[in-house]
């Protein structure tokens, strides 16, 4: 069973309020918790792929895998920064403060990143990076070096094509009424992103750490290197790099993304003047 858009448009209003009235505590642990599951998610997604040669199969692959996190999201109950842009809908409709929503997104993406910290550190004392020689370390570095050799106007970019698609995930998932119908409206658009290389800024924050972590192993640098990474991407992965040329123009796009493509548009359509 399935509500109509406009329906949807109605229930996104009363979500967003609830999420915005949440204590900020319950928004920081469930910020923790969804910063994990998305990790999961991304180190998973690298675990299937590390030995595929071809980089077409590999993002398939990878799509494959990486919904999980968002499907564990929605499902178990979490507050993920990304999706969270729907609420500019309540904003627009009045119902919440812009203070509330500055305030509910910040606490939520620090608690995103707080968890996929806290993944990022438990996958490196694992072992898992020695997976296949030390290549599975090798590809944790190359990723996240990478990610850091973006432009600005790139990375921009490449995070408004990601968050159009997964905040229309979540659109999509309040309007199924059962968990395979929710699971399932996750699964396509997701997979699309991971498909095609966009950015998403919660996901970022485990796999630049991870290879930030990682790039002290001399093997897995070894190995990053044998897979294509150049030396000097490899030591230019750092804590500020990481934040200047990545998750800060990840974060914007994934804003304008979600809250102009999505949050706005449908808004505009289905609830402006609405009474």
């Amino acid at each position: 069973m399935y509500i109509s858009p406009s329906d949807i448009a109605d229930s996104a209003i009363s979500i967003g309020v609830r999420k915005a009235n949440l204590s900020t505590s319950a928004k920081f642990l469930l910020g923790i918790l969804a910063g994990a599951f998305i990790a999961f998610g991304a180190q998973a997604a690298n675990l299937v792929t590390h030995t595929m040669t071809d980089s077409a199969s590999a993002k398939l692959t990878a799509g494959l895998i990486f919904p999980a996190g968002l499907i564990m999201v929605i499902m178990a109950g979490a507050e993920l920064f990304t999706g969270n842009c729907l609420m500019i809908i309540s904003l627009a409709e009045r119902r919440i403060t812009l203070a509330k929503l500055l305030w509910s997104w910040l606490v939520v993406y620090v608690g995103n990143f707080a968890g996929s910290l806290i993944v990022a550190y438990l996958v490196s004392l694992s072992g898992q990076w020695n997976m296949t020689g030390g290549l599975l370390g090798g590809l944790t570095i190359k990723t996240a070096a990478a990610k850091i050799s973006l432009s600005f106007t790139e990375a921009l970019t490449l995070g408004i094509l990601c968050n159009w698609l997964v905040c229309l995930a979540v659109w999509m998932s309040f309007g199924a009424k059962d968990g395979v119908s929710k699971a399932a409206c996750i699964f396509f658009p997701i997979w699309v992103f991971i498909a095609s290389g966009f950015e998403h800024s919660i996901a970022n924050m485990y796999y630049i750490p991870a290879g930030i972590i990682a790039k002290f192993n001399p093997l897995y640098v070894s190995k990053a290197l044998g897979l294509g990474a150049s030396q000097a991407g490899i030591d230019s992965l750092n804590v500020m790099r990481m934040f200047t040329r990545n998750l800060i123009p990840v974060t914007i796009g994934n804003i304008i993304g979600g809250c102009i493509f999505v949050g706005l548009a449908y808004w505009f359509v289905y609830l402006r003047g609405k009474k």
